[in-house]
């Protein structure tokens, strides 16, 4: 196993537990079974493989990559994209930081400064999202 595989492994087990706390708290907030396995499953699949694909990315840095894989990667790279996936892949984001801010893994202040970029670049997200199944689609960088 190289480095890069060595990595991914131990960022796929750290997130377990990030990813069990989020389940418990999104049962703490009332939400329904189906609801919570789905942003569970948004949540695996942004720190798993997102995170993790070009290189090993821990999750308290991926407010940072948010920008990238709403705008971009999860456009092109993932069939089922659609503008109602990435409002709520966008969703699922927003509930897990906000649930890693409030159990001190990341501060309030990244978490704050995630929801306005969001909130900020959604209209764009949805753009490139039209620009994409269009087939007008360029790259923004």
């Amino acid at each position: 196993m190289d480095n890069y595989e060595k990595e991914v492994s131990k960022n796929v087990k750290r997130n377990k537990k990030f990813l069990l706390e989020f389940e418990k708290y999104l049962e703490d907030k009332g939400l329904t079974d189906k609801t919570i396995e789905k942003h569970v499953s948004n949540m695996e699949f942004f720190l798993n493989d997102f995170l993790n694909y070009y290189e090993p990315t821990k999750m308290e840095d991926g407010p940072l990559e948010v920008y990238t894989f709403l705008s971009d990667w999860f456009i092109r790279k993932c069939m089922w994209s659609s503008k109602s996936s990435i409002k709520e892949y966008a969703a699922s984001i927003k509930k897990f930081y906000k649930c890693m801010s409030e159990n001190n893994h990341i501060s309030s202040e990244l978490y704050e400064e995630l929801c306005k970029d969001i909130k900020n670049n959604m209209d764009y997200f949805l753009e490139v999202m039209d620009d994409y199944d269009n087939e007008v689609f360029s790259y923004p960088f």
